[in-house]
């Protein structure tokens, strides 16, 4: 027991005469360190008989705590003489201006996709998501894509599994949403798309965003007055546009749109049609009562026309200079 008292009045004097933070971290180690004064006694404890450890144990412990709550208060008492010591030194004034921050911003393929889907809600488009893994039905089978056909090849599809697949269009959305509400319907359908192409103009994520109306007496002119509605809304100008007779299994009759854009050049923007037939009975609507118009554009495609940019993985780079311009 006087062993213990002298150890802990002999730290005390130390921790006393202690005058800087390195003073501070040896006097910890002189005493309870792998071979500090206070780890010896507590040693010593097994050659104790059993009956007077527990006592012993207890006296070690509590000069122990003494010892540790004045080396914090030390510790601390000479960080703050620290801190005031290095203000008196260089003093910060505050009534300087703080330093500069750049604002962050939102990507260019979010702000194209947010000003696609303003002009269709405005006009009474409701917007419909869905997921990005999907079964083989409502990508391809449900939008009368034959077995055979091209598009399911594994070079194009991304499978999984149990005819699971990364969709490679939103058009499975239009399906879902057609047997989950029946006709008349007005949706558009954004998110994101998956297919195995890299280049130039193509990524193997990409956004689209596709649109569905089913109504009683839809026509193609309906669907022309709507696309040259949007493409003039999305540009802020007057542009001329030319539809193209082309071919996808889910519309019929079905077509390309191309604008009229720089240097008297037509560029392909999107994708359009009537609803095959085949399409709504699949969904659960009947053909002979209801028609429909579908379209689909790739976000990125019209973000590079909108902002001028060449190449597309130019959006995924994440370079910081490229992308502070949008802030």
């Amino acid at each position: 027991m006087n062993k213990v008292k002298e150890i802990l009045e002999k730290s005390l004097e130390k921790i006393s005469n202690a005058a800087s933070i390195e003073d501070i971290e040896n006097i910890r180690i002189d005493f309870i360190g792998k071979k500090g004064l206070f780890t010896n006694e507590l040693k010593k404890l097994r050659h104790l008989p059993a009956n007077d450890r527990p006592l012993f144990g207890q006296e070690i412990n509590k000069a122990k705590n003494v010892f540790l709550t004045n080396l914090s208060s030390a510790k601390n008492q000479l960080e703050g003489k620290l801190l005031v010591d290095s203000l008196n030194v260089k003093p910060i004034d505050i009534s300087l201006a703080g330093s500069n921050s750049s604002k962050g911003s939102r990507h260019p393929i979010s702000l194209v996709r947010s000003k696609i889907e303003q002009i269709f809600k405005s006009s009474g488009y409701k917007i419909k998501i869905g997921p990005e893994i999907e079964d083989d039905y409502h990508n391809f089978t449900a939008l009368n894509v034959p077995e055979n056909h091209p598009a399911r090849a594994m070079h194009d599809t991304f499978y999984f599994e149990g005819k699971k697949l990364l969709r490679t269009h939103t058009s499975p959305v239009q399906i879902r949403s057609m047997i989950a509400d029946g006709a008349p319907i007005r949706i558009i359908a954004p998110g994101k798309c998956y297919r195995c192409d890299s280049d130039q103009t193509h990524t193997p994520m990409f956004h689209q965003v596709e649109g569905l109306v089913i109504d009683e007496n839809i026509s193609f002119a309906n669907l022309k007055a709507v696309l040259h509605e949007f493409v003039e809304s999305f540009f802020e100008r007057e542009i001329k546009l030319r539809f193209r007779p082309s071919y996808f299994p889910f519309t019929e009759p079905s077509a390309e749109v191309d604008i009229l854009w720089e240097n008297d050049e037509w560029l392909e923007i999107l994708g359009c049609g009537m609803v095959h037939p085949n399409v709504l009975t699949n969904s659960g609507i009947d053909p002979e009562k209801y028609s429909g118009y579908a379209f689909g554009m790739g976000v990125e495609r019209l973000a590079m026309l909108y902002y001028g940019v060449r190449d597309l993985r130019t959006f995924y780079d994440n370079d910081v200079n490229f992308l502070k311009q949008f802030s």
